[in-house]
């Protein structure tokens, strides 16, 4: 545009200093090329329609009138005429404006001026863009860093609850032997009852799980709770719940290291949790990770306490039925009616995740794989889990944990899904899950700004699913009172330790 601006000028230039030195008649032509004003008028014109569409954004109104006026005025001495010859001559000898090379001069001046705008605009646009690039840059970089340190700040212990699982450990080993028995150990295989499977390491969430169910339960002898967790943390569980007895409930609190048939000849997942690949895809520096979000390499993967769920036919091989519970939900209804619903030969009672995209197959699933297109749906519904209801007895006649070993083994290389245990149950029980009625389970209270309260309020189960727990400080404080009023602040272990939910 600016080689094509400075031809014209000089076009122009030349056309003002040979009629500056002749007469114009009807035989005279304004240059020696033939028809050079016709070529200039319309190359002006061409000139002035580009600077129209981008001067309005640089609120340089003065300009766009007074253009706007010019072009109207070149474009009225233009008409319709295609040779120089054809166009009007000057009216009056001594006044300038009024005739062609007036119009064009004046024309050639304001769009002189306006270039010269523009080229002062184009300087400071290329200045601005690369400053923003640099700030770009910048501010990506603290985006990461800011996600790495969130990701750590959620998933690290809070102090107050470290200490607490000190200081019930110490209680435990220094109490004597035979304090440290639960009553009611014959319920713990009785198939009539109703039981509960609850994987956790921390001993304040497992406790409000418990104790919320038992709040509102009718019937509180006929619940049975089954509590695994790791060996780190299974003196400090037992030590809980021997200090706050359930009344007539019982329980049970299992070390995760006592069960020997879990182990990498029988399970794919625990041999893949050992391997250099698994240990490098997890523990790797982040400069040697193809992919540079933090969520997908989170050691809590690691835990085989995330796998236990899909063993649950051997954990507890003399139960039909368990109702499986995350330590992150609360319990606001009465749960008995669970026990009672047809799963119609499914093995997976669950609440569908049908009203948000991100809850699809495809958002977990990797379908860009074969194996993976060719035996799902993309767009089938995903399920809650957190809250779900488990048929053992149907989970043996349809042999799942061999189809969960299955999708394990295809999955070593994280080629099919990369996160966490959902991807594995949607797989696991493709087909197998029958839907609740939402109203048993409320999602999203862990990452959720807008949860409708009426919904909260409604809900059996309430699920803080998300990084933003109840028990962190980052929780999201407006959902926090649903989940600390099961909070026993009174109890000496939790005053000892400074809690105040």
């Amino acid at each position: 545009e600016i080689t094509d601006d400075r031809s014209s000028e000089q076009i122009t230039e030349a056309i003002s200093e040979k009629s500056d030195a002749m007469l114009i008649s009807s035989n005279t032509s304004y240059s020696t090329t033939p028809d050079s004003m016709i070529l200039v008028i319309k190359d002006q014109l061409k000139r002035a329609k580009k600077y129209i569409r981008f001067l309005p954004s640089r609120g340089n109104h003065g300009f766009i009138k007074d253009l706007r006026r010019r072009m109207r005025d070149i474009q009225q001495a233009l008409g319709g005429a295609t040779i120089d010859r054809q166009l009007p001559k000057k009216y009056f000898l001594f006044h300038c404006t009024t005739n062609v090379r007036g119009k064009i001069r004046a024309m050639e001046l304001i769009l002189r001026k306006i270039r010269q705008v523009h080229d002062n605009c184009v300087a400071a646009i290329d200045k601005l863009q690369t400053t923003l690039h640099s700030a770009e840059n910048q501010l990506e970089a603290h985006k990461q860093q800011a996600n790495y340190v969130a990701q750590i700040a959620v998933k690290a212990l809070p102090k107050r609850l470290h200490c607490l699982a000190l200081l019930l450990t110490n209680e435990y080993y220094s109490s004597s032997s035979s304090n440290k028995l639960f009553p009611y150990e014959d319920k713990l295989e009785d198939p009539k009852l109703q039981h509960y499977a609850l994987f956790s390491d921390n001993v304040l969430a497992a406790a409000v799980v418990v104790n919320s169910t038992l709040v509102h339960a009718k019937k509180p002898a006929d619940h049975v709770f089954h509590i695994v967790t790791d060996k780190l943390n299974y003196a400090a569980m037992r030590m809980w719940f021997l200090a706050n007895p359930l009344g007539k409930a019982a329980v049970q609190v299992q070390n995760i290291e006592d069960f020997t048939w879990l182990n990498s000849s029988y399970s794919p997942v625990m041999k893949q949790l050992g391997s250099h690949f698994m240990i490098d895809y997890y523990f790797s520096t982040p400069q040697n990770r193809p992919d540079r979000n933090p969520k997908f390499r989170n050691p809590k993967y690691l835990s085989i306490l995330n796998h236990l769920r899909f063993y649950l036919p051997e954990i507890f091989p003399r139960l039909n039925k368990v109702l499986f519970l995350d330590d992150d939900i609360v319990v606001q209804q009465d749960l008995s009616a669970l026990w009672l619903i047809d799963l119609k030969g499914k093995v997976n009672g669950a609440v569908q995740t049908c009203g948000e995209v991100f809850h699809r197959f495809d958002r977990y699933l990797n379908f860009s794989n074969p194996l993976i297109a060719k035996n799902f749906d993309r767009r089938a519904c995903g399920w809650a889990y957190g809250m779900n209801m488990f048929d053992l007895s149907e989970w043996r006649r349809q042999n799942i944990t061999d189809v969960y070993h299955y999708w394990q083994e295809q999955n070593e290389h994280r080629l099919l899904w990369k996160l966490g245990t959902l991807p594995a149950g949607l797989v696991t029980f493709w087909n197998r899950t029958f839907p609740l009625d939402r109203s048993w389970h409320l999602l999203g209270l862990g990452y959720k700004q807008n949860v409708n309260p009426e919904d909260i309020e409604r809900a059996a189960v309430i699920h803080y699913n998300g990084n933003l727990k109840p028990w962190l400080e980052v929780g999201l404080s407006k959902y926090r009172k649903y989940w600390t009023k099961y909070v026993n602040s009174d109890q000496a272990f939790i005053r000892g330790c400074n809690i105040h939910p």
